[in-house]
């Protein structure tokens, strides 16, 4: 009886980490997609040299529960953004190979978008 009781509670704690890891990873609704996509752009375009297209590819959450944008700029060069969803501000940025240079006015403190 104890070992069916034991191998009860093992699974029932793997079911609900497995849903809880699926909780984790569902998509945002349409506003705040809307607002995400809007505020990398923005972000991009007032930060960055010569941005001619911004294509957003997907805002998802990322592995650690936070706001990912991910896109291209000028069709070819890649980005990906962490966004907070509280105040959809950015808080990080990994730019791809050849990536558009930083404005010389946005080097030290990021300008507004």
């Amino acid at each position: 009886m104890v070992r069916f009781i034991k191998l009860g509670s093992v699974l029932i704690i793997t079911i609900l980490f497995v849903s809880g890891c699926f909780v984790s990873t569902s998509d945002y609704d349409k506003e705040t997609i809307e607002k995400a996509e809007a505020t990398a752009k923005s972000y991009l375009e007032n930060n960055y040299t010569d941005i001619k297209s911004v294509e957003i590819v997907k805002v998802y959450r990322g592995e650690m529960g936070g706001m990912e944008v991910t896109g291209t700029v000028n069709n070819k060069h890649t980005f990906s953004m962490g966004v907070e969803v509280s105040n959809f501000t950015i808080g990080s940025i990994g730019e791809g190979e050849g990536f558009p240079e930083l404005k010389e006015e946005c080097r030290e403190k990021d300008c507004d978008y």
